[in-house]
């Protein structure tokens, strides 16, 4: 084991501690948006049905980041940073056309104005979780072994 490899944490420290509460957050968040969006779709989608996609795209991203938080693989790894930095990218954009063409966005989405309605949570939230990533990747010896054949 080289040193890199003692100072790396493992995958299971990002489940611990402030790891947990990053979870919970998200987990809280997929729920909040699953909801949201459920009704929206239910009760009004021809009202405003980009909106309400997009409320229903940024639960299945929450959901997903959610759970690749928890896992613990290179793989779910990689699911991890691509739902969160998708998430953010939606945050960032849906959020930035809700504020220069508000007309776009008369019924309110998970996103809008960088999440205001959900206490701006959805645009702290990825920059957190990315955060985070990087101080707690995963190591080599948690993705699928290699077997390397010897003559």
């Amino acid at each position: 084991m080289t040193q890199s490899d003692a100072e790396m944490p493992s995958p299971s420290h990002r489940v611990s501690g402030i790891g947990r509460l990053l979870i919970a957050v998200y987990g809280v968040l997929a729920l909040a948006a699953t909801g949201r969006s459920f009704v929206q779709i239910a009760s009004e989608f021809e009202n405003a049905p980009l909106a309400y996609s997009l409320s229903a795209l940024a639960a299945v991203v929450y959901v997903a980041a959610t759970v690749a938080l928890i896992k613990r693989s290179r793989r779910w790894y990689r699911i991890a940073w691509i739902t969160i930095s998708f998430e953010l990218l939606g945050v960032l954009v849906v959020g930035t056309l809700s504020l220069v063409d508000p007309a776009l966005f008369q019924h309110k989405t998970v996103w809008s104005v960088f999440g205001q309605g959900y206490g701006f949570v959805p645009l702290v939230l990825p920059l957190l979780g990315m955060w985070w990533l990087r101080r707690h990747p995963v190591s080599v010896a948690a993705g699928p072994a290699v077997t390397e054949s010897r003559a």
